[in-house]
């Protein structure tokens, strides 16, 4: 099997006023929150946003895992609505010593590049760091971090930055090549 090499780079906010909105998308972009966990939609979210880009990690899941995953106090995931079909989405999840990490981000390959991404990635963080309301018993969020690698989609290392995200730490290893999962081969014209 080949190997590639692979880059991963940590990027956090240490303060809410750290956060650098974009403008909102033309159009009628909606973003709510998915208040039901709801293993079939999560996956579905996961698969589709990143499938063309090597998610992997998740495809292996049981039901259980993902029902134990989303119930856990403090993991939210909120989609982008683009005219009422699912465009993109973003999973937060509080750690216990007040960090929030965005787990994922991304959006369904045919809603990128029309300015949904900032727009959800800025919603997201602003819920990241209100999370502490909503979720009686989490710690106040000092800290809203993620990671993103060079497999991700080329805007989104820039999209980090211009929300003002800050890197804090890269890695760089090699990993099995795998082909991409999907959604299907050819679903999105390149």
């Amino acid at each position: 099997m080949t190997s590639i090499v692979v880059t991963t780079w940590s990027l956090e906010q240490t303060a809410p006023t750290d956060l650098v909105p974009a403008a909102e998308p033309d159009g009628e972009v909606r973003i709510v929150r998915s208040e039901v966990p709801s293993p079939e939609f999560s996956r579905f979210l996961y698969a589709s946003v990143g499938g063309d880009i090597r998610w992997t990690d998740r495809l292996g899941w049981t039901y259980r895992q993902w029902q134990e995953q989303l119930d856990r106090p403090g993991v939210e995931t909120w989609v982008a609505y683009d005219r009422g079909t699912p465009a993109g989405y973003v999973e937060l999840e509080a750690q216990d010593d007040g960090n929030v990490e965005i787990v994922y981000f991304g959006l369904i390959p045919a809603f990128r590049g029309r300015r949904i991404g900032g727009h959800l990635l800025s919603y997201g963080t602003a819920r990241a760091w209100d999370l502490a309301d909503r979720w009686p018993g989490l710690k106040p969020t000092r800290r809203v971090w993620l990671h993103t690698c060079s497999k991700d989609g080329e805007y989104a290392m820039d999209n980090y930055l211009r929300r003002g995200f800050r890197l804090f730490d890269t890695r760089t290893e090699e990993e099995p090549e795998v082909p991409t999962p999907g959604p299907w081969p050819g679903a999105y014209p390149a």
